[in-house]
């Protein structure tokens, strides 16, 4: 019985030995992966998560050809790279308070809001002598220019440039801004020129020059 037994552990242990030595390791098999979390809606109110999420894109052909706006650039402004999707031209402005910008912005059929809302959100980003957004300094008036209406705007103050899409809020006193919504064939033009106020000043008649030269069909 024991040299039974002896034999039958032997061939136990020949058996272990080998399996260790034979460098299979089991496999180890993976956790069932769960379902993926769901993704978590923003709460009620919550700005949009990131830029491309804050204005629809513009329709394909919405602003060009027969649906564009043309205009003549003042001599002596620097045509630059487009700095956002937003912008269809961005100027530099050379004068004598250092360089100011002027933008041009189109958003398409039905977007943008209307010129008088985007005027007073214009002249809120300034600041009165008071610390009290200029809205009501602000200055505006209305013209037809080769057939199309046009709301002007203007306003002075510390300017709070930035604060959009998460940019800091930089204050920059002496700052002036001249405005001007333009009727297009098919959506409105919004041309917004802010810098120093002795360049915004100086740039004037320029920037009234530029406007009172737009046509429809660019």
């Amino acid at each position: 019985m024991r040299s039974l037994r002896d034999a039958l552990w032997a061939v136990l242990v020949v058996a272990l030995t080998a399996g260790s030595c034979s460098g299979d390791a089991p496999t180890p098999v993976p956790p069932e992966a769960g379902p993926a979390p769901a993704a978590q809606a923003l709460p009620p109110g919550h700005p949009p998560s990131s830029a491309a999420d804050a204005v629809p894109p513009v329709p394909a052909g919405a602003g060009t050809g027969s649906s564009g706006l043309a205009w003549v650039v003042p001599r002596g402004w620097k045509a630059e790279t487009p700095a956002s999707a937003m912008r269809r031209a961005q100027y530099r402005v050379p004068g004598p308070g250092g360089d100011a910008e002027c933008v041009v912005f189109y958003f398409g059929p039905g977007q943008g809001g209307s010129p008088m809302a985007n005027a007073e959100r214009w002249a809120a980003q300034f600041a009165d002598d008071k610390g009290q957004p200029a809205t009501a300094s602000m200055k505006t008036r209305t013209e037809t220019v080769n057939g199309a209406q046009v709301l002007y705007v203007e306003a002075a103050g510390t300017y709070m440039s930035g604060g959009m899409m998460g940019d800091a809020v930089v204050p920059r006193p002496g700052y002036a801004l001249l405005g001007a919504v333009v009727e297009g064939p098919d959506a409105n033009w919004f041309f917004k020129f802010t810098g120093p106020a002795a360049t915004v000043g100086a740039g004037r008649a320029a920037f009234e020059g530029m406007i009172r030269s737009a046509q429809h069909g660019g």
